[in-house]
Order: structure tokens, then C-alpha cells, then sequence
């Protein structure tokens, strides 16, 4: 029997990168997580590079980072010292960097390429818990300013040929991501806007019965979901995921619901 096609895709996945540095830290309202990115490591296969795009740098264009060993931005404040003294030493990608700067140019989308711009903790606080060995070369990919989904999604659409060339692309975000209600006393009524939009979110992600037409604009019309603006005051953490749908064009293959400070997350896996 011939093999699926898509059983020789690299995976695409969208995770939650938690709270600043606190899975780094073995903060006690993280261990779900940081015990669901260690257990999917191996489910990933043997990436020869890992495109990571961070709910953390926006920037006017796409831009690829493209230095040798970009440095590590601690991009969080109010954190004890060693938050600041976290290492993550993994080689950039300059060949990979240039390659989706061309895949980018080839889809009719202004891109650029900066060999300055260091990692955020979007990458190195996951990565740190996947890859501890730092041992795979890693390119970042910025979003773009005003978080237009529909924009977000044509990016993915046009680095779908990354999957083909054992590029893992990680997703790094949250699917909730409102910073008050993370801190607020959990009511029956934060609870339940929680649920509504991981429910509707998980149905878009996940259900087969959709035409990718239909996947497609309920992504773009996300807004519209239960409770999206109390989860998502603003969108930055969920515009990920519009580009890794973008890549792969279907339902996820794996969906996962994490506890993370009181509050559901998901994460999906294509």
C-alpha cells in the first residue's frame, strides 16, 4: 500500500510558551506544560532545522533572523535574576533564513532577512524544554503589524514547501492570552468564556467535516468566536497558528488541552 503523502511531511505545531520564564524556572503552574513539550519531542522526528514564529516581534514585513548564533533576547521584566541569565546557545540558519525570504518573494510578499535580531523566550523557553542540547539550527520568523489573519495565514501558505525539507515549524503563542485573567479570582464566568473559545477554537482546528474553505474563514473571521476578545484582548499570541494552518492547508492531525495558571490551552499538532 502506498504511503500518505503526508506521512512524508515534517509536522507543523502550534504550542503555548507560558508565562515569561516560568517553565524555566519549574514554576508550579506550568508542570502540564512543560510535561506535554517534553513528551511530543519525539513525535516530531528528526528535525534538520526549526523555524520558529513568536507571538513576541512584529515587525512591518516578515523578517527572517539570519545570523550564525543569534544572541538570546530576555524580553520579560520583573523576573528573579537568573531569568536573565538563562543560556540557550543554538546556531541560527543563514541558508534556511535566505530560502524562506525567497519562498516569501516568490509569493508576492516583502520580506527581509536581519542578521542582528537576536531569539525571544517565544523560542528559547520552549526549545530549552524540546532540544535541551541546542543542538539544532534555529531561524525565527516575525509577524507582521496590524495582525491582518488573513495576511498570516498567506504567509504559511507560501512556506508550505518547508515541510518537504525536514524544517519542523513551531508555532509559539497561547490560545488564551488575556494577562488580567490570568491574575483574576477564577469565576463560573472566566471559566466559562475560557471553555467557549478553546471549544470553538478546537472544532476550527480539528474538525474533518470542514472544507478548508470553511477552516479558512472561520480563522479569518476569528473574532467572531465565543468570548475571542476576553481570551485575546489582543491577537498576537494567536496569529501563529494562522501561519501554521496556512502551511499545512487541513485539519490537525493531534489536538491537546493544557492546564497553564488556571486556564485552559490547546496545542495542535499537523
Amino acid at each position: 500500500m502506498a504511503s500518505d503523502e503526508s506521512d512524508n511531511l515534517s509536522p507543523v505545531v502550534f504550542i503555548p510558551h507560558g508565562a515569561g520564564p516560568l517553565p524555566l524556572l519549574g514554576d508550579k503552574n506550568h508542570q502540564e506544560m512543560i510535561a506535554f513539550l517534553q513528551e511530543i519531542t519525539p513525535s516530531l522526528g528528526k528535525p534538520s532545522a526549526i523555524l520558529v514564529i513568536s507571538a513576541h516581534w512584529e515587525t512591518a514585513h516578515p523578517t527572517i533572523t539570519s545570523g550564525d548564533f543569534p544572541s538570546l533576547i530576555y524580553d520579560y521584566s520583573g523576573f528573579p535574576k537568573e531569568s536573565y541569565e538563562i543560556e540557550y546557545a543554538v546556531p541560527g540558519s543563514p541558508d534556511l533564513a535566505k530560502k524562506i525570504f525567497k519562498l516569501l518573494e516568490k509569493a508576492g510578499i516583502e520580506a527581509k532577512l536581519d542578521n542582528q535580531r537576536g531569539f525571544d523566550h517565544g523560542l528559547f523557553v520552549p526549545l530549552k524544554l524540546m532540544y535541551p542540547q541546542a543542538n539544532i539550527p534555529c531561524v525565527q520568523l516575525s509577524l507582521v503589524k496590524g495582525l491582518d489573519p488573513t495576511e498570516h495565514i498567506r504567509i504559511g501558505k507560501a512556506l508550505s514547501e518547508l515541510r518537504r525539507e525536514n524544517v519542523l515549524v513551531i508555532g509559539s503563542g497561547f490560545s488564551f492570552h488575556n494577562i488580567q485573567g490570568f491574575f483574576a479570582s477564577s469565576s463560573t464566568e472566566i471559566r466559562a468564556m475560557n471553555n467557549a473559545f478553546e471549544k470553538w477554537l478546537l472544532d476550527t482546528c480539528s474538525n474533518k467535516s470542514y472544507s478548508e474553505n470553511e477552516r479558512e474563514r472561520r480563522l479569518i473571521n476569528w473574532e467572531n468566536a465565543p468570548a475571542a476578545r476576553y481570551c485575546h484582548p489582543r491577537e498576537e499570541h494567536l496569529m501563529p497558528l494562522h501561519i501554521c494552518y496556512g502551511i499545512t492547508g487541513t485539519a490537525a492531525k493531534q489536538s491537546f488541552e493544557i492546564n497553564i495558571m488556571e486556564k485552559k490551552a490547546s496545542a495542535y499538532i499537523w
